[in-house]
């Protein structure tokens, strides 16, 4: 699912965090996710961070709506995000969610904010992702990709039907 919305507000199992490495929640996603779910989440990203860029941590959700915050680290701090780091703190961030049963999932644009990724870029990148995840076994019930605006969706609706319409074509 692809919709525009507040990720804080999701109800769901977990949600996924634009993270550094250092696993600092400073401004964008991540400040939102800090201001809405409070001190606890950053508490218990200081004792699992720092992570390596392109690995992912889970913490409990604080006040959120959500159980858990799964931090894919796409980045260093204040640096930029790379197609490969991307690619890989997602399939650790989906590896994380199937490790602890989260069936129903909100991930943000990773990367596209102060990280300077583009955004179309980042479509393709979680989509292929996703198509990973499920190849290996993840059976979610619920991912829910949660978008600042109508115009960020479009991307992502034609990357995720590109990657998808051959992944049905493939398990048939």
């Amino acid at each position: 699912m692809i919709i525009t919305g507040d990720l804080t507000e999701q109800e769901v199992d977990a949600i996924v965090n634009a993270a550094n490495n250092d696993l600092q929640l400073g401004g964008g996603v991540a400040g939102a996710i800090r201001r809405v779910g409070g001190p606890a989440i950053q508490d218990e990203c200081d004792a699992h961070g720092p992570v390596q860029v392109g690995e992912a941590a889970i913490t409990g959700a604080g006040s959120l709506r959500a159980r858990f915050v799964i931090h894919a680290a796409s980045m260093a701090l204040g640096g930029r995000t790379t197609r490969t780091a991307l690619r890989s703190s997602m399939v650790h961030s989906f590896r994380l969610a199937q490790q602890n049963e989260v069936m129903t999932i909100a991930v943000p644009a990773v990367g596209t904010g102060i990280a300077g990724f583009p955004l179309d870029e980042c479509a393709r990148v979680m989509a292929e992702s996703l198509s990973v995840a499920l190849s290996d076994g993840w059976t979610a019930r619920e991912v829910r990709f949660v978008l600042f605006s109508d115009d960020a969706k479009r991307p992502f609706e034609e990357a995720f039907w590109h990657v998808f319409e051959g992944y049905q074509q493939a398990s048939r």
